[in-house]
């Protein structure tokens, strides 16, 4: 191609080249203006989820930040409550049976279990020792008296001669003391008689009392000591009234000011009558707080005419007791212990509210809150060990209050 064949510059052949090259940058620019508006949109909607994501996180956060808690309304307690104590099942009068004269056991006449009248022949007990001494006691209370009817004798006739002068005042004096000296030894020897007779009469034993027979200690040919000697003394038997039976209960120091005699409400129930109650009768009290266990010792009375209860038995006493002013129930796992105070959480007006109370009876699953707590208040249910006053709360479940028949 020669120089001729070039196209001049300008001429109308260089447009469309012109018009190509325009098109392509055009075309440029638009994929540039995409690609920015893309990135944009790309960063923007980067953007946009960082932010919401962390507006998310702070609201997570801030909800986690309020503790859910559960909250119990307290029960009033019922104007009289009911508080079971154990006690110990006495006969009315018991007894040990002792000799009071040493011998052999000839013959029992009662045995365990056996019911005895007042003035019944329990055993013979075979004393000779005793019987001799009681013969040579009257052997010498008969010298004695003897001795006396001749002193009398010769102080009366001297005191005849004596009225005639034939005898000096001397005499009469001897055979007067004589006579008063004799009848010293009369009395002497009648009391040693009545000792040993009162020895022989000890063989026989009776019951002091009605009752039964409880134990019998002793057998056909066993030697008895009476407690003469060293050799330690043995009841025969024991005597138990059991007509009427004592129970005795050491109840708390604070139902003491209701424990009045003839007023209190008392039921007994044993574990070998079960859902049967047997009435009784506060009969008494120490009038004094055992200053080792803080209780309070009473005495129950129980009628038992037909001997249904047994003597010994372990009981379950139910004492009906007033209740306290203004006194509330609460689950124990409501209590939050911290030093030396015992506190629960009380939600108001959306806020936790540490509240110092003062307990009252332990009821095992329940507690008893004389002060510190008003009607109405929630009281948070099993509290986390962060909680503090002043700390909102948000309520998740509440339960209401059953009815108490303490």
């Amino acid at each position: 191609m020669t120089q001729s064949d070039l196209p001049e510059i300008g001429a109308p052949a260089d447009r469309p080249r012109i018009n190509l090259d325009q098109q392509q940058g055009h075309r440029r620019w638009l994929v540039a203006v995409l690609l920015g508006v893309l990135a944009l949109g790309v960063l923007a909607a980067g953007i946009r989820s960082r932010v919401k994501a962390a507006s998310s996180l702070k609201a997570a956060t801030a909800q986690m930040a309020v503790p859910s808690v559960s909250v119990v309304l307290p029960k009033l307690t019922a104007p009289a409550q009911e508080i079971i104590l154990p006690g110990n099942v006495q006969p009315f009068i018991t007894s040990p049976i002792y000799a009071r004269t040493d011998g052999y056991l000839r013959k029992w006449y009662f045995d365990i279990g056996a019911r005895v009248k007042q003035g019944d022949l329990l055993a013979i007990i075979e004393t000779p020792e005793v019987d001799q001494q009681l013969e040579q006691a009257r052997g010498t209370l008969a010298t004695a008296q003897a001795n006396l009817e001749l002193a009398q004798i010769t102080r009366d006739r001297y005191q005849g001669l004596l009225k005639k002068h034939a005898v000096s005042q001397q005499d009469v004096d001897n055979a007067n003391g004589t006579y008063s000296a004799n009848k010293a030894i009369v009395d002497a020897d009648l009391a040693n008689v009545q000792h040993y007779a009162a020895l022989v009469s000890f063989e026989k034993v009776y019951a002091p009392f009605d009752g039964v027979v409880t134990a019998r200690n002793t057998d056909i040919g066993d030697l008895i000591n009476s407690g003469s000697s060293s050799a330690p003394r043995t009841d025969l038997f024991h005597v138990a009234q059991t007509s009427m039976l004592r129970v005795y209960v050491n109840v708390p120091e604070e139902y003491s000011r209701s424990m009045i005699p003839n007023h209190t409400t008392v039921d007994i129930m044993l574990a070998e009558f079960p859902g049967e109650r047997f009435p009784g009768t506060l009969v008494r009290t120490a009038e004094a707080i055992n200053a080792t266990t803080r209780t309070l010792l009473i005495e129950v009375d129980v009628t038992n005419p037909k001997g249904t209860l047994l003597s010994g038995s372990y009981a379950e006493v139910h004492l009906k007791v007033a209740a306290q002013g203004s006194t509330f129930l609460i689950p124990v796992s409501a209590l939050i212990f911290r030093s030396d105070k015992l506190q629960v959480g009380v939600v108001r007006s959306g806020k936790a509210v540490l509240a110092d109370i003062t307990p009252g009876h332990d009821f095992g699953e329940e507690i008893e809150v004389v002060a510190g707590l008003n009607a109405g208040d929630q009281v948070v249910d099993n509290p986390p060990d962060s909680l503090v006053s002043g700390q909102e709360v948000k309520i998740v479940r509440a339960t209401l209050p059953r009815d108490s028949s303490r």
